[in-house]
């Protein structure tokens, strides 16, 4: 996807690009992405993968994890390293703080949402596939991400209050033909009465905590470390992420003793320990960072968006970045098309800001007294002239 579709009340679309120099993102289906990530672990000699298998409890000093089998039967299983990648209910995070003194933080804000589908439109897609729509309308919004089945999959973000107004299937027909209409003659009245009846109304909530790891035995990963709203779509890739930094500290943990470069399964317990404490005193600044930032996002999406400072800055920065890349990089484009840490983002962004503003401060303060002199000279002239016809009309009257 090229760029935001922003859908005004009155049916108008006005595309917003997410980069000055055309590059993308990706909308990629979970299930299609889980089966890849399967099959390139099966091809690994030492994955075994394990179906219906749930986590029961651990004793992480011990490294014994217990598990309940497709039979319902229970097996521990003994462990050198714990991986806590199970979510943002985390089981294996809940086992961590009962054993180390974690800093803990779990929000639900006071929106929540409902999905709603779009049928294709004579065999293709019903809106033009290479945008992530928004209907964007102050407090609430409308998406719509493409699927490769030309469907597009909506998502209505709304406070919960607004929810509750909502009484009736019939209530929610009402509400799309005074806020969406155009979606609501593309997605159709009666799926979108019959889906809003149906389909479960979702819960939004972000964590922060720390440390991400115990005793050199256990760490968690993604959503069970940092889980966060889904505005900025960067929740998967800040967990891979998550894997990709977790990796490098190891490797760079069994090269620095000795010059090895075998597997990182050959560390030893105190390299292990010293790595995984690294990973979390390095990787929670910027998961924070994250966090906070998809959380800004979704008030972008929803009312930003539209607004003509927020566009003003956008073009600006645009011209900026197309002309000096390296020195002004809009916030977007930091996130989604580099590999700059989050908590640098933010910093680079808040220095930014902050010159920016000053900028346009002292542009408009120029331009102010500027325009000040021009006009003072004008009234000058005029007052002048002024001058010039009073004294004739006295001279006058003199005769």
């Amino acid at each position: 996807m090229h760029g935001r579709m922003i859908h005004s009340r009155s049916g108008e679309q006005i595309s917003q690009a997410y980069d000055v120099f055309g590059r993308h993102i990706n909308s990629i289906g979970r299930s299609a992405l889980i089966r890849l990530l399967l099959d390139a672990a099966s091809e690994y000699p030492q994955v075994t993968l394990c179906f219906g298998h749930e986590f029961v409890d651990a004793d992480l000093d011990a490294g014994l994890v217990t598990v309940l089998d497709a039979r319902g039967e229970r097996k521990r299983i003994q462990a050198d390293l714990i991986v806590g990648a199970d979510g943002a209910y985390s089981k294996v995070r809940q086992r961590m703080m009962t054993r180390v003194r974690m800093n803990y933080m779990q929000t639900y804000i006071e929106h929540g949402y409902c999905e709603f589908s779009m049928p294709p439109v004579d065999g293709d897609y019903a809106m033009d596939p290479n945008h992530l729509h928004i209907w964007p309308r102050g407090s609430f919004m409308l998406i719509a991400l493409p699927n490769v089945d030309k469907t597009f999959t909506c998502t209505l973000f709304m406070p919960w209050a607004q929810f509750d107004q909502i009484e009736s299937s019939g209530g929610i027909e009402a509400f799309f033909g005074a806020y969406f209409p155009d979606a609501l003659k593309l997605m159709g009245r009666e799926t979108v009465r019959a889906e809003y009846a149906s389909n479960p109304k979702g819960s939004l909530m972000y964590i922060k905590c720390t440390p991400y790891t115990y005793n050199g035995r256990v760490v968690i990963l993604g959503d069970s470390a940092h889980a966060m709203v889904p505005f900025y779509g960067q929740g998967m890739n800040c967990g891979f992420e998550d894997v990709e930094k977790l990796d490098e500290i190891m490797v760079n943990a069994l090269s620095r003793v000795d010059g090895r470069s075998g597997n990182t399964s050959d560390l030893t317990d105190d390299e292990l320990h010293r790595a995984l404490d690294e990973y979390s005193r390095t990787r929670t600044e910027d998961a924070y960072a994250i966090v906070d930032l998809a959380l800004e996002n979704y008030v972008e999406m929803r009312s930003r968006v539209v607004d003509l400072a927020y566009l003003f800055r956008k073009h600006l920065e645009g011209l900026l970045h197309k002309i000096v890349p390296s020195r002004v990089i809009p916030l977007y484009t930091m996130v989604s098309f580099t590999s700059i840490p989050y908590s640098i983002v933010v910093r680079q962004w808040n220095r930014q800001t902050a010159w920016l503003r000053r900028a346009i401060w002292i542009t408009a303060t120029i331009a102010a007294a500027g325009t000040g002199v021009l006009l003072a000279r004008r009234l000058g002239e005029r007052a002048s002239g002024i001058q010039w016809i009073a004294g004739a009309l006295q001279h006058k009257n003199g005769k």
